[in-house]
């Protein structure tokens, strides 16, 4: 229980109506969940407006409301707040009535396009091995040191967080690592935070059906920066060319890495093959199982993150050498003839060029590489043709499926991803709409050696039908139809 008026604290008070002095038991901002004495914040989300629910809230047990503006009808027994910005408000009443848990952990925020995952998971790893209990918020899955919470957004709402935070806390965590997705920017799920450092990764076209433009989702990406205090640290790829425009305002100590540029941590490639890659940071050689040029600037900024919290570098670098990939993330599996097949959660252009650049360096050449890969439904329409048109680029056989279609049908999206295929290509390409009979296809298809990459789903376990999450796992498909080849052979 908290009193309202240390609960409001730095929200962003504009106007207050009754008493300040109410005992708080719960805060939400969805009406469905209030109980007695319950502060409601109403918020103007993208589909439906809380100050609809205002009343609701009331006869629900609410003592006071957070809004931007005030009813015309006023209940006498109720406070009301109003706000500039209800959403920012709410972050910031999240973590004072968790008495500010991102002040009693190093939280480190993770934000980019591509690779967010894999370094917010791979710090985690690198930090339980280093013998630090630490925390994970990732789009795969939330831990507390070993315990395995559901993850059900890539970063959960402001109230949903500061528990969480709290809770690792309490359990003994040290440390937090997580991925913050530019949603959570923009919707203010993570106003309020004090975090440690944040780590920029690349930003490429992605979620343009929210942000409208890239200008906007960059502007998103910069608003994390921007927000960062003068005692945390910043950490941008600087080979991206995005990398240094998010360390335009602010105020955080600016730290770069990069494999191409010169920077403060740098890294390069000796050699690569499907086993793994032999890696140059910093002068020192290390060996890691994860494969591709994409996972080399995930190391560094792993390595590099560690180092600026005030691990011992040498220490870093063994503990590098014994991680392995992050499930759905290149996932490696052959066949008894010596098929190889990839599983990567690859949905953007960038990262599927990125898998497929990767294959083909490795690659000796006399081996075809059959690509699957689909676009999700209600997402960005823009880039579907362009991946259609990159997996073409880079491989032998493509079969264009479905991905997650949710409302629309499989077909539609197809036909939309057909669009970025020249005729140059158009021999080499299917079209086969149900994803279990597009995986058991591309095996059929491969000879001795050949390469399949399954992409777009990675480590989800289920495709998403007409609002049904129906059981699929790309892997365990993928496994199953090469012990059936094995058994025909």
């Amino acid at each position: 229980m908290r009193l309202l008026k240390d609960i409001i604290y730095k929200a962003g008070i504009e106007e207050v109506i009754g008493s300040t002095q109410v005992a708080i038991e719960k805060i939400c901002f969805d009406s469905r969940e209030i109980e007695k004495f319950s502060l409601f914040i109403a918020v103007s989300g993208t589909q439906v407006d809380g100050h609809q629910f205002i009343a609701k809230g009331i006869a629900g047990g609410a003592v006071a409301i957070v809004c931007e503006k005030i009813p015309e009808q006023i209940n006498d027994e109720v406070t009301y707040i109003r706000v500039q910005n209800s959403s920012a408000a709410l972050g910031v009443i999240a973590a004072n009535f968790y008495d500010n848990p991102a002040s009693e952990i190093q939280l480190v925020g993770v934000t980019g396009t591509n690779g967010k995952t894999t370094t917010a998971t791979l710090l985690h790893d690198l930090y339980t091995q280093l013998g630090h209990k630490s925390g994970l918020l990732s789009t795969v899955v939330n831990k507390i040191g070993t315990q395995e919470i559901d993850s059900t957004h890539t970063t959960p709402d402001a109230i949903q967080l500061n528990a969480l935070l709290r809770y690792m806390i309490t359990e003994g965590c040290e440390y937090c690592f997580m991925e913050v997705s530019s949603h959570a920017i923009h919707q203010n799920r993570i106003a309020g935070l004090d975090f440690t450092g944040g780590v920029f990764t690349n930003i490429t076209h992605d979620h343009l059906d929210y942000h409208k433009t890239f200008d906007e989702y960059l502007k998103a990406k910069k608003t994390f920066f921007d927000c960062l205090g003068e005692n945390a640290f910043a950490l941008v790829n600087k080979d991206d060319k995005n990398g240094m425009v998010m360390m335009q305002n602010t105020k955080a100590q600016k730290n770069t890495y990069a494999l191409k540029s010169m920077s403060d941590y740098s890294c390069k490639v000796i050699e690569s093959d499907f086993s793994g890659m032999l890696l140059n940071i910093d002068g020192s050689e290390v060996w890691t199982k994860l494969i591709g040029k994409f996972n080399a600037y995930n190391l560094l900024a792993i390595y590099s993150t560690a180092v600026l919290l005030g691990q011992d570098k040498l220490t870093v670098l063994t503990a590098i050498s014994n991680l392995v990939s992050v499930d759905g993330r290149f996932q490696y599996v052959k066949s008894q003839n010596n098929i190889a097949g990839i599983v990567d959660y690859a949905h953007t252009p960038d990262a599927i060029k990125n898998v497929l650049k990767t294959i083909n360096d490795i690659r000796t050449g006399n081996e075809k590489v059959i690509t699957l890969v689909g676009c999700g439904g209600d997402r960005d329409v823009e880039k579907r043709p362009i991946m259609a048109q990159i997996a073409c680029e880079f491989s032998d056989k493509i079969i264009l499926t479905s991905d997650n279609p949710r409302s629309e049908n499989p077909d539609e999206i197809i036909k939309d991803m057909r669009q970025g295929v020249d005729g140059v290509h158009f021999n080499k390409v299917l079209a086969i709409s149900n994803r279990e009979e597009a995986i058991r296809t591309a095996c059929s298809l491969a000879n001795d050696g050949d390469i399949i990459l399954v992409a777009g789903k990675g480590h989800e376990k289920y495709q998403e039908i007409n609002g049904e999450k129906l059981p699929f796992d790309d892997m365990e498909i993928l496994s199953q139809t090469f012990e059936l080849m094995k058994k025909t052979n």
